[in-house]
């Protein structure tokens, strides 16, 4: 069966078995689907270059996809685009296939997933919780493995809190890096669009095709380890109970990958975070569908979110001279907060302070909703880039932090990112050495040199006939040396994906190490020995090679 179809049928049967209806707004039809598989297979076979195909995605429904209505999560507001988004089509170019549009907060109206007319979407590891939002359709249908990837948008943190809560990706991308045309505004002037994932390298490989132009460059940082900015953990407030100990482990996490941690004054993005719905910024809301809004209300206000008409309304009569002191203020607080940042490359947080269930956020939909805010809300006020990414679990359920740094530095960050992925370590003594033959198959899956020393005093080295040449390292106890090694940190995915493409004679075995440690690492079978050179003395490969 075809990859694409194949993979279609499995989306769909996996929609079926989670029952998740509320995940969605607009689902299109099978057979239409299977079709647009059947005719990417046909072009991947006729040799088109399509570095998308067979990857599958759902957009969030504030978003353009051609033959679907995009409703903002108001049927009442439904239209029909003429043609898709620009992110859509860039995604669909690279052969890439929609499944559907997704359910959010109502004119993406909140950070929780529950203000929508088509049901509150529920966390994907406990129903009973929230899935986060606005964005909450499209987080849940990554986190639960129907689609590879999938957009949201993010104007207050809604790419980034629902990654969060269920343990996915999420990549906001600096303002204007991504086009925003074809999407329904909520702040047009913060709006950006953004990618979930499963894992950072699928969110980026998404986003190089919906990026448009030329990235800026920014300017070089100095040499060194990652300078990693952390409040006090007293600044952060109140979290939920495991989630400051949770923070902690992920900035000891970076500190052992080799980070620098600085220390950062957290008041000024708190204080903007407060501004964005307590001061006058909410008043482009109103700007964006107020209008609307005041027309439904006066009808009969069907299938409004009354949260939502509500915030939306009140930005009506926000005085003009508000924003202008509000714009002045903010301009100081960016100030501050850029200095506090200094010459760190990222600061951490936790995403949000806590993970609240349906019921918390029915007993208060607005205070809910602004404690989840306190660390995203000023983002996008300050023109920052940021990626959120699982942090390991507390309780059982995903804990999320987050990197933020200026603008156009979202790569960085997301390198910064890879550093909190569950990390192994892998001794390695021949041709995955640095400058060695193979060393670029390491490369490839996001490993980083962490040292290089020397085994414990127990082994030999014989010269392998292979190609490319390889050592082979045999263990014998008695009777062998120290021989030459590099530690390697790679994410534990990496190192199975190495161990499945590993090629006899070679094996993956513990390596004992000169410092009593010791690390998974490639051995040899025995029988390969046979005829082998025993180059032990030269106490390791590189140096035989250059002896020899």
């Amino acid at each position: 069966m075809s990859t694409t179809l194949s993979r279609v049928r499995a989306a769909y049967a996996r929609i079926e078995a989670v029952d998740r209806p509320e995940i969605w707004i607009d689902l299109r039809p099978r057979d239409e689907v299977e079709a647009e598989a059947r005719s990417l297979d046909e072009r991947v076979a006729r040799g088109e270059h399509l570095p998308l195909a067979g990857r599958l995605f759902a957009a969030k429904g504030n978003i353009d996809v051609a033959g679907l209505p995009t409703t903002a999560g108001c049927p009442a507001y439904a239209y029909e685009p003429r043609e898709d988004a620009p992110v859509v089509a860039g995604l669909r170019a690279a052969g890439a296939l929609p499944l559907g549009t997704t359910n959010l907060d109502q004119f993406a109206t909140g950070l929780v997933g529950t203000r929508s007319p088509h049901g509150a979407v529920r966390g994907a590891h406990d129903p009973a919780r929230i899935s986060g939002g606005s964005s909450s359709g499209s987080a849940v249908a990554v986190a639960l493995g129907i689609v590879d990837f999938a957009l949201g948008t993010d104007t207050a943190g809604s790419g980034r809190i629902p990654a969060a809560f269920n343990g996915i990706v999420g990549l906001k991308p600096t303002r204007g890096l991504v086009p925003t045309e074809g999407v329904v505004p909520a702040c047009a002037s913060l709006d950006c669009v953004t990618v979930f994932a499963r894992t950072l390298p699928e969110a980026e490989r998404a986003l190089a095709h919906m990026t448009t132009g030329t990235i800026p460059s920014v300017p070089g940082r100095a040499p060194g380890p990652w300078r990693i900015a952390v409040p006090p953990l007293a600044q952060l407030g109140e979290l939920d109970e495991g989630w400051p100990e949770a923070y902690e482990a992920a900035v000891r996490q970076l500190v052992a990958a080799g980070a620098e941690i600085r220390a950062l004054d957290l008041t000024p993005f708190t204080e903007a975070a407060a501004m964005l719905y307590e001061g006058a910024f909410v008043a482009e809301r109103y700007t964006a569908v107020g209008g609307f809004v005041d027309k439904l209300l006066a009808e009969g206000g069907e299938g409004l979110d009354p949260t939502v008409a509500g915030i939306i309304t009140r930005a009506r009569d926000i005085p003009a001279h508000r924003l202008f002191a509000d714009q002045d203020r903010l301009a100081a607080l960016r100030a501050r907060a850029l200095a506090e940042l200094a010459d760190a490359d990222a600061l951490l947080l936790p995403t949000a302070p806590g993970h609240p269930t349906l019921a918390e956020v029915a007993a208060d939909p607005l205070g809910a909703n602004a404690r989840l805010g306190r660390f995203t809300n000023s983002t996008n006020l300050f023109d920052l880039a940021a990626v959120a990414a699982p942090a390991g679990e507390v309780n059982g359920l995903p804990f999320g932090v987050m990197l933020i740094g200026p603008a156009y530095t979202d790569e960085r960050l997301t390198r910064i990112a890879e550093l909190l992925r569950p990390q192994t370590r892998l001794a390695v003594v021949g041709a995955h050495l640095s400058d060695q033959p193979l060393n670029p198959q390491l490369l490839s899956l996001g490993a980083v040199l962490d040292r290089t020393t020397t085994t414990a005093a127990v082994y030999r080295l014989h010269a392998l006939r292979t190609t490319p040449p390889k050592p082979g390292l045999e263990h014998v106890g008695e009777g062998g040396t120290e021989i030459e090694a590099e530690i390697w940190r790679l994410p534990a995915e990496g190192l199975g994906r190495l161990l499945s493409s590993l090629p006899r004679p070679m094996t993956l075995g513990r390596v004992e190490l000169a410092d009593g440690s010791s690390v998974p690492g490639f051995l040899c079978e025995p029988n390969a020995l046979t005829n082998a050179e025993d180059i032990t003395r030269y106490g390791g490969w590189r140096s035989y090679l250059s002896k020899r």
